[in-house]
């Protein structure tokens, strides 16, 4: 355990330490309170604002519900919020982690084969393995996390439908999940320059490989840096008998060589994300769709075309310009053939109540058609 962060606490005057589980990198809390069924709702939320962590040792769902009301609280307390949409971007972020930092202190022991010591306890032995991998010994981790498992287990059993394959995608834990069908059908009506070959750069679930094969490519190379979404692509490639044509690969955007289409859905929003399946939302410093522009002409067969999937939800949110968006194709010596547009149909698009509801009801998902410029 000692390659591992370790949790410590006191109890009955000895001293214990369990791993440390944080799908996130938060560090170990340095101050653990025991707690059980007698604890209220506000010790609870004073104590987690003041960052002690609440080491649960009663029944497991009136650990739910102190989570729930714990919500509740932090809710409840009035948001910084501003005219100006940046800066209501990052107030937004802010209580984002400032929530997710509170509602994190309260915590669930794992046995050393995932069994959750706790009365009324779900089984999620193979949610947390599916995350974690083999189990090795004692553990600690957030109520919330756990519940994240369990429900991203739950996602994975039932999958995604996507019309374009005639079939589920099935997202692993830390792989992002094709819920927002347009960007999917974008692909799925865009001519194809070529049937021959086809690169997809940050497959994920593999989602996109698989339209591109459905529609006739003879041979995709779908690339990732995250062996999660590797695996994942795998199994949905191979569930959906599309995998004899997918080779994967583990590479940072472009595998070597060249080819007559290259398509990339790079993370539309240029901010830091906060835990790793946000890398599939966030994109700091615009580090994937900069690469990918960049490399993109010397990945391209004369004539082909490179497929930018991009939300311009950024410009709505002043994170990034359409100017700044040409400019950067533009000095990647590249040109724009054609745009496909479609506006989202998500509920989120429609949620008067989301803060940042202006710029999600002014979204439009494009797909750019670029080629290398003349």
């Amino acid at each position: 355990m000692s390659d591992h962060p370790l949790l410590f606490w006191t109890q009955a005057d000895e001293a214990h330490s369990a791993r440390w589980r944080a799908e996130n990198g938060m560090a170990p809390p340095g101050k653990v309170w025991l707690a059980d069924d007698r604890l209220t709702a506000d010790q609870a939320f004073r104590l987690a604002c003041e960052g002690t962590a609440l080491l649960w040792q009663g029944d497991f769902h009136n650990a739910r519900q102190l989570l729930q009301a714990m919500a509740r609280r932090i809710d409840r307390k009035p948001r910084k919020t501003s005219d100006l949409p940046a800066e209501a971007f990052h107030l937004h972020r802010q209580a984002q982690a400032h929530r997710a930092r509170t509602l994190a202190m309260l915590l669930v022991p794992l046995a050393a084969d995932y069994s959750i010591p706790l009365r009324r306890a779900p089984d999620a032995k193979q949610a947390c393995l599916e995350a974690y991998g083999p189990a090795e010994a004692d553990s600690v981790v957030s109520l919330r996390e756990l519940q994240g498992l369990i429900g991203a287990h739950e996602w994975r059993k039932k999958g995604v439908d996507i019309p374009e394959l005639g079939g589920r995608i099935h997202p692993h834990h830390g792989v992002f999940s094709p819920n927002r069908g347009e960007y999917i059908g974008l692909v799925a009506q865009a001519p194809l320059p070529s049937l021959e070959l086809a690169f997809d750069i940050g497959t994920g679930s593999g989602v996109l490989a698989g339209v591109l094969a459905k529609r006739g490519v003879k041979r995709i190379v779908a690339t990732d840096q995250d062996e999660r979404a590797l695996a994942c692509a795998r199994d949905n490639l191979t569930r959906l008998g599309l995998i004899s044509r997918v080779d994967l690969l583990n590479a940072d955007l472009f595998p070597a060589g060249r080819a007559p289409l290259v398509v990339c859905n790079p993370p539309w929003v240029p901010a830091r994300p906060s835990s790793p399946i946000e890398y599939a939302v966030y994109d700091p410093d615009s580090r994937m769709l900069l690469g990918f522009l960049n490399g993109l002409a010397a990945h391209l067969t004369p004539g082909g075309e490179g497929w930018l999937i991009l939300s311009d939800l950024a410009e709505h949110l002043g994170l990034r310009t359409r100017a700044e968006l040409l400019s950067a194709i533009e000095a990647a010596g590249l040109r724009v053939k054609d745009r496909l547009d479609i506006r989202p149909r998500h509920p989120r698009a429609s949620d008067e109540k989301d803060p940042l509801h202006l710029a999600r009801a002014a979204e439009i998902t494009s797909l750019w058609r670029l080629t290398a410029a003349d």
